[in-house]
């Protein structure tokens, strides 16, 4: 399997670019490009979490379902954004549901694939550790801003 394009397109990314030649070739890898149609569901909350999506272009809105009521759109992510980081962390089910709102274009890279090579390679897991979590730490912290702008300010 060619890498070289992975590897090109992964040290673009925000999120990659620091990353090291050997680094980046070992997560290409793992990559291959997806088309998701607008409309579709990239994954329903519960399912098994196997990939990560670097959005090259398109939208996605990442939702909640609710018991009564169709599902609501928590966050809407962008090209140069990441989708799903469930893949991290067990037992590996999504927590939400994403639906494409356009055409998408993505690179997923398996989740099972990178574990194995995190595993195998402690630097890597560490590279992926220090560039992810400050991007999930982000997002949550938005979505945090989101419920307290629609529910009002917390109490202490």
């Amino acid at each position: 399997m060619q890498t070289h394009g992975f590897e090109e397109i992964l040290s673009r990314h925000p999120v990659f670019a620091g990353f090291d030649g050997d680094t980046l070739s070992l997560m290409a890898g793992c990559a291959r490009n997806e088309h998701v149609q607008a409309g579709a569901i990239v994954y329903f909350e519960g399912d098994p979490a196997d990939r990560m999506y670097l959005i090259r272009h398109g939208d996605v809105a990442v939702e909640i379902g609710t018991p009564e009521r169709n599902p609501i759109i928590v966050e809407t992510l962008h090209p140069d954004d990441i989708l799903g980081w469930s893949w991290m962390v067990p037992p590996y089910r999504h927590m939400s549901q994403a639906r494409a709102t356009t055409d998408l274009r993505v690179v997923s890279l398996d989740g099972a694939c990178l574990r194995r090579k995190c595993d195998d390679n402690p630097a890597l897991g560490y590279m992926m550790f220090k560039h992810l979590l400050p991007h999930m730490a982000q997002r949550v912290r938005a979505l945090r801003l989101q419920v307290l702008d629609l529910y009002g300010t917390a109490s202490s």
